[in-house]
This record gives C-alpha cells, structure tokens and sequence, in this order.
C-alpha cells in the first residue's frame, strides 16, 4: 500500500553527477562518494557503485524491520547481522538486479530465524518497494 505526501516523515536527497561514473552526494553532506562501474562490468572499480549503494541501504533496512519483529514477538536478536548482496545483470529490458538478504540471529534456533526473517521481508519498506519487481532470496 502507497502512502501520501501528507504520511511523509523524512525524505532523503541525493544528486548524482555523471551516472555510474561519477560522483553522488546528499544534500545534507552525509554521503559524498565517488562512484565507478565495478571491474566486473568493465569500470575502474575505483568507487562504489550503485548496487553497492543499494545493499548497504537495504542490508540497514531490513534490519530495522527484523527488530520491530523481534521486539513484537519477545525474540532477543542482539547480536544479529542482515547481509544483502546485490546483483544486477542483464535482462529482456536491458539490465536487472536480483537480491538475496542473509541473516546470522545468533539467539534463535534456524527454524524460528526463518519465522523472523520471513515477516520482516513483509514490513521493510525496501522489501515492499521492490516486491513484484526482482527476486529477493531470503537465507539464514
């Protein structure tokens, strides 16, 4: 479900220069980095790159949504890490990403792992933003 201007708390601001090779900055001066394709795609690799840029902000979101999880059901997760790996490739419409979002939760058995990170893929906004649209694996 979409939300509304008027539902909005906080809308971040980033210009990019140059595409995928150049440079990208917020407007508040947080993050000003340089960007390159990876090596793999045939750039320098001298920078980050965009996919990069993505898994750091969704590996940081889910677990956000793993806490809330967490939290509503009395699970201790101290202690936990969400990893997101991003790969992009090409497709029938040019180029594609695929993710898969792995979580070590050091205080909960594998099955009750699963449980908590299946319902956070329902509540992070990263994973309802992309739901439809690429394959998200989820692993623990």
């Amino acid at each position: 479900m979409s939300i509304q201007q008027s539902d909005v708390l906080y809308t971040a601001v980033a210009t990019a220069e140059n595409g995928r090779d150049g440079r990208v900055a917020t407007d508040d001066g947080q993050l000003d980095v340089v960007v390159n394709p990876p090596k793999a795609m045939g750039g320098s690799g001298a920078g980050t790159n965009p996919e990069q840029l993505f898994a750091a902000g969704y590996s940081a979101c889910f677990q956000g949504a793993l806490g809330v999880v967490a939290r509503n059901e009395g699970a201790d997760i101290s202690g936990s890490t969400v990893t997101a790996e991003v790969g992009i490739g090409k497709n029938d419409e040019g180029f594609g990403l695929i993710v898969k979002i792995s979580a070590t939760i050091p205080n909960v058995d594998d099955t009750k792992a699963k449980e908590l990170i299946e319902k956070a893929h329902q509540v992070c906004p990263y994973s309802k933003a992309t739901r439809g649209n690429i394959t998200v694996e989820l692993a623990v």
